[in-house]
Order: C-alpha cells, then sequence, then structure tokens
C-alpha cells in the first residue's frame, strides 16, 4: 500500500450506490477501497480482515434492515479504536446520529446520501475521520437543534413554533417576551395547544400522536441531545444557536485567550507506528485534551492532526478566561503524562506536548456555506497563539504572551524569556515559560 494513502471498506446493500461511492472515491489518489460488503456480517468480516482506516456504510443493511451500518460501527470501534466510521443514510432522523455518537464523536461522520452528489463532503468526511476528526451534514445538526419539526398535521405555524420552544424547554416568560404578550397568555396557549394534541390523540390521529410522542422523546433527550451536539460544535455554541441563532459571516469582537497545543515530534512519530495505530492513539489524546479543556470551560474549537485550538471567552464571555485557560494547558500536560504512563509496555509513542497562550482582541464568526460551516476565531491573537506553541520546546513546556500574564489572577512560577521576534510581528515578543514537572499537581 502507497505511504499515504486511505484504506476504505465500503458497504451498502445497494450495489448502484456502491459503483456510486466507488467512482467517487476512484478521483482521489489518496484513498482506496480494499474491500466492499452489502450486509453486516460480510462488513463485519471485511473490517475484521482487512484493517481499515476508515469504514463507510448505510445505516440500513441485511438481515433484518434496522440499524446494522451503526450496531457494526461499534463493533469494528471496539475492536479497532482507530478506525474511522462514516455513515451515509437517507435519514435526516436525529435518533440514528445520537445513537451513533452516544459514546463520543471523535472518528464518526453521518452523511446524507442525497447530498453526496454537493461538493467533496465524502471525500472530507473520509480524511476527517481517518484522523479522528467528526463531520456531521448541516441537515442533522438542524434536526438536533429543533427536534420537533412541522409535520403534516394541522397545526398553525404559531401552534408550531409554540411546540418547538416547549420541546428546547424555554420558560413561558421567555415566550412571552418574544411574542411580545402575557406569561398568563403564553399559559392559555400552552394549555389550549395540549389540549387539541390529546383530543386528537384520544381519537387515535396520527398526526396528534406523532406529535406528542415527539414532543416527550424531544424532553426526556433534550440533555443528551444537547451533550451530543455539544460534541460536534464547539462548546456553549449549540446553545448560543439554539437561542439567538447566528448567520454565516455575522461576527463579533470579543476578548478572549486562544489556546494552542501541538505533539512535539510527531512527523517523526507517524513514521515509526501504522496509521491504525496513530489514529488509536490520536483518539485517546484528543479525549483527554477534550476532557481538560472542558473542565476548565473553554470551547474546543477544532482539533488538526496533532494540534488542538481551544479559546476561553467565546462564544460567552468570560471574565477569567486567562486563568481558565493556563489552568486548561495544565491539565492537558499532566492528562497525557497519565495517558503516556498506560502506554508503556504496549508498544505505542509517548506524547510530550508544546502550548502556546495568547490574550487579546479576536473576531468570532460563523465562516462557511451551507454545507460546511465552522466556528471560526480570526485575528493577532489567533496567530500568536500558534506562533508560541512553537517556541514551546522541548515538550512539557507552556508559553504565556504577556497580555496572558498580566491577565491572571495568581501567577505560577514562571521564566521571563529574552524578548523575541515571530513570524507576522515587527517588534519582539515577551513571554513567559512555564516547565512544571507534568506528573506533578496544579
Amino acid at each position: 500500500m502507497p505511504e499515504g494513502v486511505i484504506t476504505v471498506v465500503l458497504a451498502d446493500d445497494n450495489l448502484i450506490v456502491r459503483m456510486g461511492v466507488r467512482g467517487l472515491l476512484a478521483r482521489e489518489a489518496d484513498l482506496e477501497i480494499v474491500a466492499e460488503a452489502s450486509d453486516h456480517p460480510e462488513l463485519i468480516a471485511a473490517a475484521f480482515a482487512h484493517e481499515p482506516q476508515v469504514v463507510v456504510s448505510d445505516i440500513r443493511m441485511p438481515p433484518t434492515f434496522n440499524r446494522e451500518g451503526i450496531d457494526a460501527a461499534k463493533e469494528i470501534r471496539k475492536r479497532n479504536p482507530g478506525t474511522g466510521v462514516v455513515i451515509l443514510s437517507q435519514y435526516d432522523d436525529p435518533e440514528y446520529a445520537v445513537s451513533l455518537l452516544a459514546d463520543g464523536a471523535a472518528g464518526y461522520a453521518y452523511l446524507l446520501k442525497d447530498r453526496l452528489a454537493e461538493g467533496d463532503q465524502l471525500v472530507d468526511a473520509i480524511r476527517a475521520v481517518a484522523a479522528g476528526g467528526t463531520l456531521l451534514d448541516p441537515a442533522i445538526v438542524d434536526a438536533l437543534v429543533r427536534p420537533v419539526q412541522a409535520g403534516d398535521d394541522d397545526l398553525t405555524a404559531d401552534d408550531q413554533e409554540l411546540l418547538t420552544w416547549i420541546a428546547e424547554g424555554r420558560p413561558i416568560k421567555a415566550i412571552a417576551v418574544t411574542r411580545r404578550t402575557t406569561p398568563e397568555a403564553v399559559s392559555d396557549a400552552v394549555e389550549h395547544l395540549f389540549l387539541d394534541l390529546a383530543k386528537g390523540a384520544s381519537v387515535g390521529a396520527d398526526s396528534a400522536l406523532r406529535r406528542l410522542r415527539l414532543l416527550h422523546q424531544a424532553i426526556v433527550d433534550r440533555e443528551e441531545q444537547g451533550e451530543t451536539l455539544s460534541r460536534l460544535l464547539p462548546g456553549g455554541l449549540a446553545e448560543k444557536l439554539r437561542q439567538d441563532g447566528r448567520h454565516i459571516g455575522e461576527s463579533e469582537e470579543l476578548e478572549v485567550t486562544v489556546l494552542m497545543s501541538d505533539i512535539r515530534g510527531y512527523s517523526s512519530i507517524a513514521e515509526r507506528i501504522t496509521p491504525t495505530q496513530l489514529a488509536a492513539q490520536l483518539n485517546e489524546h484528543r479525549a483527554a485534551m477534550n476532557r481538560a479543556i472542558i473542565g476548565a470551560s473553554g470551547t474546543v474549537m477544532q482539533f488538526i492532526g496533532d494540534a488542538v485550538m481551544a479559546v476561553f471567552g467565546a462564544p460567552f464571555p468570560q471574565p477569567d478566561h486567562a486563568d481558565r485557560a493556563l489552568e486548561a494547558a495544565l491539565a492537558m500536560h499532566r492528562s497525557q503524562h497519565e495517558l503516556n504512563r498506560a502506554w508503556e509496555g504496549t508498544g505505542r509513542e509517548e506524547f510530550l506536548l508544546g502550548i502556546g497562550l495568547s490574550t487579546g482582541k479576536a473576531a468570532a464568526a460563523l465562516l462557511g456555506s451551507e454545507e460546511r460551516l465552522e466556528y471560526t476565531l480570526v485575528g493577532d491573537t489567533v496567530n500568536l497563539a500558534q506562533r508560541l506553541q512553537e517556541m514551546a520546546r522541548p515538550g512539557g513546556q507552556t508559553i504565556l504572551s504577556e497580555a496572558t500574564w498580566e491577565g491572571l489572577s495568581t501567577r505560577p512560577e514562571a521564566t521571563r524569556n529574552e524578548p523575541e521576534l515571530v513570524k507576522g510581528r515587527s517588534a519582539p515578543v515577551s513571554t513567559y515559560r512555564i516547565e512544571r514537572e507534568i506528573g506533578s499537581p496544579a
């Protein structure tokens, strides 16, 4: 197998679909289908025999046409945790996405078949999950955010809107403010809506029964779906989308601290171990880094290869964002130290981190298109964090900008570096270096 090629096992009971996917992937030099399957047993056998980097599978296949693709994905990942999974489906029901991603989103993608011809979604998804990333069709994200959708019954637009707000858990007073009416009026409207649905259900009206089931499921699963969505989007952004929505290209300026981290000597490590082993290690590494960042109330912006980008102070302002960023950085070093100890004797390579922290203004925006949307930070603060991360050598170091250092409420033991020129800056940059023993308490 040529170096750098991503191996793929393709599963779908529809031969035409398999031919179409094969044609799409044949145009990409770095992707190769090593086996095909038409049902659950064939998929499991092919995945275990070839140990591909990625499995691309339909959801419903023989023998039961239920959720064979998702069940197979779970079984394959238990044996080979580094295998990425792309699920292709004609169903935009969020229940499938929640089921697929219940144990974490890293290394999973969920795409709708009828949109595969739009751009390079499938190719992007395969490359993303091969590196432990995630890609979700925007229609699924929309369904997760708004679990109660308009149907074929006779609800008015106002009733549908009210039902959706109830499913989202919006308080009566908040609905009243939005509708420019009184809480009493909203309460009456909710009561009448439920009475109408109940009457319909009592006479067996399918639409009313479906509405009540959807509402019940939305309320019961709201927390679970919220947690899942938060794993797919930067932390807090899902709630921000629910509350006020954002338009593509719309931005806001915030005072933030940006954290950039990567693994020292990663390219050399990648040369010494197989892609499957590397992906498995990256999955464990990313999960640990994610926990450390979220534990300090940070927002994980993205994972790119071995790099991690996080922000503190966005999407919601945090007055102590510098403190939280440093807390996360130290926790990341400790977590990776614990992982390295757990990997001893397993043939896995040790990962050592370099982390940069930069504080200042940044523009936060939803950028991209309807097919692919990202919550992104741009500005000099982001660029400086990247440069400081590059200065954090050898592994175990955390480099802070002067603005980050000044923003700390409690300053740890650190070394002030000599001012140094960095790319993109005309004047030397003052920084502070922390070289704590990474296995010790913070």
